[in-house]
């Protein structure tokens, strides 16, 4: 795999392989023990694309560490960034369950450590372990709700405001353990591509939020002054 992407496979102490070559990743929410074979994990630079949306799917990708986007494009090259994967998740799971093409695309925003186990493999570890399954069809439903929020943001919102309000609020619940300090390694025109508007819009309203004291912003480190009010404006 890390030759396919021009990528050499790289050692990192934060991630392991058992004795008996069996996939473990302290981060990883998911038990694939088991499998016959076993890709390493290898090391990819921020910008890489693990797959693209429309490509025959080949597998699964485990996130050990690092960060990596997920979005959909239109027809009119229109792009909407769905969610930001992190450690212990799994991607292109829909379409290698289904033997469909991967639904969206998977570019690393940051630099990552990523596993990838060939659909034939994933498939027999499956059928050959029912716990597994119940774990992936755990997963599945996770997602279905994640992607649930993402169309409620972007459709029922009444105001960009309301978009972006929701975004900080849901960063913080999703990614910051529900705290006020948030790490959001995004540029503007990605936060607009994850709630629908323009990279214009978000500098406004970012400037708006901190004149009303709702969130201060240094570098990639934002932090929620005003949570009740901020809460109120996304209609929560």
């Amino acid at each position: 795999m890390g030759s396919h992407y021009g990528l050499k496979v790289a050692k990192n102490s934060s991630v392991s392989l058992a004795p008996k070559g069996e996939l473990f990743c302290d981060s990883l929410a998911s038990n694939l023990k088991g499998l016959e074979i076993i890709i390493p994990p290898t090391a990819y630079p921020k910008g890489a694309v693990l797959f693209m949306e429309g490509q025959t799917a080949r597998g699964i990708f485990a996130v050990c560490g690092g960060k990596v986007k997920l979005s959909t494009a239109s027809r009119e090259g229109k792009t909407i960034i769905l969610k930001i994967a992190e450690a212990g998740e799994l991607l292109g799971l829909p379409a290698t369950l289904s033997d469909k093409p991967y639904e969206m695309t998977a570019e690393v925003s940051e630099p990552a450590w990523v596993n990838f186990v060939p659909r034939s493999s994933f498939l027999r570890f499956l059928q050959a372990n029912p716990a597994a399954a119940i774990q992936v069809a755990q997963h599945l439903m996770t997602s279905h709700y994640t992607d649930h929020e993402v169309i409620q943001s972007l459709g029922l919102s009444r105001c960009a405001s309301e978009k972006l309000a929701r975004f900080f609020l849901g960063w913080s619940a999703n990614h910051s353990r529900g705290q006020d300090r948030l790490r959001i390694a995004l540029t503007q025109t990605e936060i607009g591509e994850m709630i629908g508007v323009s990279r214009e819009t978000v500098t406004r309203l970012l400037t708006d939020f901190k004149k009303r004291n709702l969130l201060t912003v240094k570098g990639i480190t934002v932090n929620i002054c005003n949570r009740a009010a901020l809460q109120a404006l996304a209609g929560a």
